[in-house]
């Protein structure tokens, strides 16, 4: 799981990142088993929530990047994005990397959100970083990161 920030402003609009998945494992492994989450807090926003998948280099397309919202319960996170991979992404060989998904999470009525305390953000991480406060699951199951 590599992470790379897109929106470093402590407070904005839009929460804002890339991400993509590198198979370290010694065999291939189907996108579509795999699910990303990040984890933020809502701080205060009163609207419902939307993920936007403005670019990705996954077969299928932005519209075939699932976005699910969940609540949770942890320091730095009362909320998670979990995005999914259509079938028609395909394998991933063994030390391949997904290809760039980028992300933005806002609020219906874009209300300002802080990120400095979101369990997924770090400022700092322009470039791509094997980041675990992002996390990945293989059919359902923890396969990398910390969850809050």
């Amino acid at each position: 799981m590599q992470y790379a920030v897109r929106e470093a402003a402590a407070s904005t609009q839009n929460l804002s990142f890339k991400v993509r998945v590198r198979n370290t494992g010694d065999e291939p492994i189907a996108l579509s088993d795999v699910t990303i989450r990040y984890w933020f807090t809502a701080d205060g926003a009163s609207s419902a929530f939307v993920g936007e998948c403005d670019f990705t280099e996954v077969a299928g397309g932005r519209d075939g990047i699932t976005r699910t919202f969940g609540t949770t319960s942890g320091t730095g996170a009362d909320r998670y994005l979990e995005l999914g991979f259509p079938s028609a992404a395909g394998n991933l060989a063994p030390g391949a990397t997904s290809g760039e998904t980028q992300i933005r999470i806002h609020s219906a009525d874009y209300e300002h959100m802080m990120q400095m305390n979101d369990h997924s953000f770090d400022a700092t991480l322009t470039a791509w970083t094997s980041w675990e406060n992002m996390t990945a699951y293989r059919d359902g199951v923890l396969a990398w990161g910390v969850e809050p």
